[in-house]
């Protein structure tokens, strides 16, 4: 039973995210469409939580659904008070999952607040007269065939419920089909065995009988062949046939049922034409078809399980690639390179798997931007471009929190008060665009908003007052903007809760180059702000080029590399400013024997490694390169952390450790002249 509750509480986590993602849709376009989706998760919600014994998850969820009851059936409109309860009891039932029996008295008192304001909220629907059209819909009989697959019983699902609410839609008569159970000491307690027909005479619509069957949709099917308009199973001779039916456990045939529905019509025509003047034959509906299963659940740790065995497997192919290029046998190089194929296209493929899409974390950030706005009074939209853009999930974790830093500060420092940007001949309504696009072996995403833009003599001034430069600076654009990211920078006049403490955009920028990303910035006074982050598709493993300093390996990624040269060791040497000339081109470099403190000498043939970093090229000296080689990144560890021009390590095929550089953390650390030819 725990592992069924376990199972629950993951599904309901993402029906409660999909709730609050339907509900952010209803509050910028209200429209029957989305009201059902509502009311259809809720009812989910409901059904399941009383299975499992959330019985307060429950409570709540049907008082809700009471709610959205009235608005989808036109007797309350939709307003943004109930859009407010309905998002704050969202938030409630995330706290329920984890407390369902309500032992926290501050969470017990939340509850009991909640339905007191969801019973409020019904109770504003006083009886209105049913317009015309709202009439009850003529009763018809149907037909209904549910087979449930084998496996249904392993989520929890009860069947007899479902039964028991098809019979609440009207006048039914149910057949069960038991000849599939086998004998006793084959039987299986989690396998179900049995399948149903069914005769219903309703007003209920074909949507709201399939509703019934809701929780279990992907797991049976269900066939609805509605046969007759008005009540069939009043009629003495069709209760007598179903009977026959029943007894000897006969499956129907839907041709010869029609067939002898057709004859009771004739009858009925003939007999009770004052009660059903409007009786005459309906087509069958169609039956639903049922696609293959296109997608599965996994959990997260198996994922990160099967990315370690690759990582495993591309350590061993390297080895495996050595062992093969010292010995003469043609046939284990053969094989190792086959294997080393198949390494690469299962390593492509499992990367591929542990991709996710940045849509999942929109409805956080549309939820933030809702309240957060609502708090400074302020109108703000929300606007997405390209969020089918795909980023590691491990990376897509990290990006939480320093894309909340982004958007407070957006809210509460871009975007101006309506008044003041209506005075500035811009619309009450501010905007902020999350853009999402690929950039090679990179990820950009940009976070724009069309407010006051950053006030550069004032960052100017606060960084001059805490030091952060001389007062006789000579500061660029670009410099300037930077200071924001410095730690403790705020041009916040006071504390509040959202902002002022000189938290935030520098957390911002060291959680980017935690996963080998990168931030910028730019901005138009008066015109709006950007904030561009330069993210890595993985953090797990790299193409990477493999060099050699002395006696020691480095991996620098393959993505920043442009050019490789051979240059000669008397040349670099006696250089002004760290400058080479390549092709023509001024170029500045780093020494990194230097950088790195190897105090031997370089061999006199030296490669030169260029690397692109924010739109410039810049040189790494090496002393040889290896060749390509996909990198299994692997942490340096506590001891290691402050040394954050290395991201990472990875381990080569002879066992032998190679450091991983972290090009554009270099580059910012490298010695003021280079800096300064770089810029």
């Amino acid at each position: 039973m725990d592992h069924l509750k376990a199972v629950f509480v993951e599904e309901a986590t993402d029906l409660i995210g999909e709730l609050e993602k339907s509900l952010l849709a209803l509050g910028q376009t209200i429209n029957s469409p989305a009201i059902e989706q509502v009311f259809r998760v809720m009812h989910t919600l409901k059904g399941n939580s009383a299975m499992f014994g959330f019985d307060a998850m429950s409570e709540c969820t049907h008082q809700l659904e009471t709610v959205y009851d009235l608005v989808r059936t036109d007797r309350m409109d939709f307003s943004e008070a109930i859009l407010d309860v309905t998002l704050a009891s969202v938030d409630h039932l995330r706290h329920l999952l984890t407390d369902a029996g309500l032992a926290d008295a501050r969470l017990r008192a939340n509850h009991v607040r909640l339905l007191d304001q969801i019973g409020a909220l019904s109770q504003l629907s006083a009886p209105a007269e049913i317009p015309p059209e709202a009439h009850p819909s003529p009763v018809r009989t149907g037909y209904l065939v549910f087979r449930p697959h084998p496996a249904i019983m392993v989520n929890g699902s009860n069947l007899l419920f479902l039964l028991d609410e098809l019979h609440a839609l009207g006048d039914c008569r149910v057949n069960a089909h038991s000849r599939h159970i086998p004998p006793l000491e084959e039987l299986s307690v989690e396998t179900c065995y049995i399948h149903w027909d069914a005769y219903l005479a309703t007003a209920a619509s074909e949507a709201s009988i399939r509703e019934v069957f809701l929780f279990v949709e992907d797991v049976s099917d269900l066939e609805i062949h509605w046969v007759s308009e008005g009540n069939l199973l009043v009629n003495e001779q069709f209760v007598a046939h179903l009977e026959e039916q029943y007894l000897t456990g006969q499956e129907v045939n839907i041709k010869e049922l029609q067939a002898y529905v057709n004859q009771l019509l004739a009858i009925i025509r003939e007999k009770t034409l004052a009660q059903y003047p409007g009786a005459k034959e309906v087509d069958p509906r169609g039956q639903r078809e049922t696609g293959a299963v296109s997608t599965i659940r996994v959990a997260s740790d198996k994922l990160d399980d099967l990315m370690n065995l690759v990582s495993e497997l591309l350590t061993t192919q390297a080895r495996l690639n050595l062992i093969a290029a010292d010995s003469a046998q043609s046939e284990l190089v053969a094989v190792a390179e086959n294997i080393e194929k198949i390494s690469r296209q299962l390593s492509d493929s499992t990367f591929s798997i542990c991709l996710v899409p940045l849509e999942s974390m929109l409805t956080r950030f549309q939820r933030l931007v809702r309240d957060l706005s609502a708090e400074l009074g302020k109108e703000v939209r929300f606007a997405a471009e390209g969020t089918d853009t795909e980023l590691d999930k491990t990376l897509i974790e990290s990006l939480t929190d320093p894309l909340l830093h982004i958007f407070r500060n957006s809210i509460d420092h871009g975007i101006e008060n309506p008044e003041v940007r209506m005075a500035g001949g811009k619309p009450r309504q501010g905007t902020i665009t999350l853009k999402a696009s690929y950039a090679g072996n990179h990820v950009l995403i940009q976070i724009q908003d069309d407010g006051a833009g950053l006030d550069q003599e004032k960052i100017r001034a606060k960084a001059v007052s805490k030091g952060l430069v001389p007062a006789g600076a000579v500061l660029n654009e670009k410099e300037v903007c930077d200071l924001i990211f410095q730690p403790g920078f705020s041009t916040a006049e006071k504390v509040t809760g959202v902002s002022g403490r000189g938290v935030g955009m520098d957390v911002v920028r060291r959680k980017i180059a935690d996963v080998r990303g990168e931030v910028s910035v730019t901005s138009q006074r008066y015109v709006g702000t950007t904030i561009t982050l330069k993210l890595p598709l993985t953090i797990s493993i790299i193409d990477g080029l493999l060099v050699r300093i002395a006696d020691t390996h480095f991996v620098i990624p393959l993505a920043v590399v442009d050019k490789c040269y051979e240059t000669n060791h008397a040349l670099l040497t006696n250089t002004f400013s760290n400058l080479v000339v390549l092709d023509g081109q001024q170029v500045p470099f780093f020494y990194l024997r230097t950088e790195f403190d190897v105090p031997e000498n370089g061999p006199a043939i030296e490669q030169m490694v260029v690397v692109r970093h924010e739109g410039r090229r810049i040189g790494l000296t090496v002393d040889a390169i290896v060749g390509e080689y996909q990198a299994v990144l692997k942490p340096l560890g506590r001891l290691y952390k402050h040394l954050s021009i290395l991201s990472g390590a990875t381990i080569l095929g002879d066992g032998t450790v190679a450091l991983v550089v972290d090009t554009g953390q270099l580059i910012r650390e490298c010695s003021p002249p280079v800096l300064q030819m770089a810029r």
